[in-house]
């Protein structure tokens, strides 16, 4: 497997609207969307530097993925993820060199990407997200 380019790198944060501005501010960010991912629980908000976003994370409920990330390690860095071609071949692939997978197929996320997780077991403790474009 051969990632195009880091996608995005995903923080967990409580609230949207502290960190909007900081970054904004502080960086000189513009953040180009909004978006709530109801079945994952969410309201993500998006940063470009470069080719690479910034991917903030707010939980829409506590007993959620990222309410209960923050609720065990606090605010911060949540996960990477790397952009790939054929996710679904990807994940094959994974599967045979024995990494534990998340996600065996792929899922909506945000933006409308395809994705899938990784567990942090597998991939030295850090949450690995591979995300694919959708065809159009």
């Amino acid at each position: 497997m051969e990632p195009t380019h880091i996608e995005h790198i995903g923080i967990a944060v409580e609230s949207l609207e502290q960190a909007i501005p900081f970054y904004e501010k502080t960086f000189g960010l513009k953040c180009y969307s909004v978006e709530e991912v109801k079945d994952q629980k969410v309201k993500t908000a998006f940063f470009k530097v470069g080719q690479t976003k910034i991917e903030l994370l707010e939980s829409t409920d506590p007993e959620g993925p990222i309410g209960k990330f923050i609720e065990k390690k606090g605010q911060g860095v949540h996960h990477i993820a790397f952009a790939v071609k054929d996710l679904p071949v990807r994940l094959e692939e994974l599967e045979q060199k024995e990494v534990k997978l998340i996600d065996r197929t792929p899922r909506k996320g945000a933006e409308g990407l395809n994705i899938a997780f990784l567990h942090p077991k597998s991939t030295f403790g850090v949450l690995t997200e591979l995300c694919e474009e959708p065809v159009k």
